[in-house]
């Protein structure tokens, strides 16, 4: 199962945290993996583009994202990767753990 932490402060998403595999299908078969890993490297990527210096660290099954410089419009994208790993799950069911923790 992936588990997907939701990382957010004054009502506002500011970085997530996801570790582990959907268990859907087989490596290199797993249409859920492949959509939750396309989506977080693509939001990593527009967070960095649009300049908002996200505190990336990758580990072994594991990626950490913190936006160091939050706004509404950071939010707005990290809300989006939100709705787009719920309609994962919906597609999917039992495949995402999804928490939001204040920090």
């Amino acid at each position: 199962m992936i588990r997907a932490e939701f990382f957010e402060s004054d009502e506002k998403l500011t970085g997530f945290r996801f570790s582990g595999h959907s268990g859907y299908a087989e490596a290199g078969e797993d249409v859920a993996c492949a959509a939750v890993s396309s989506a977080v490297q693509l939001t990593v990527n527009l967070l960095d583009a649009l300049g908002f210096a996200p505190d990336v660290k990758v580990g072994d099954n594991v990626i950490r994202c913190k936006v160091t410089r939050p706004d509404s419009a950071s939010d707005v994208i990290l809300q989006q990767l939100k709705l787009h790993f719920e309609a994962v799950l919906e597609e999917f069911p039992e495949t995402i753990h999804i928490t939001i923790s204040e920090v």
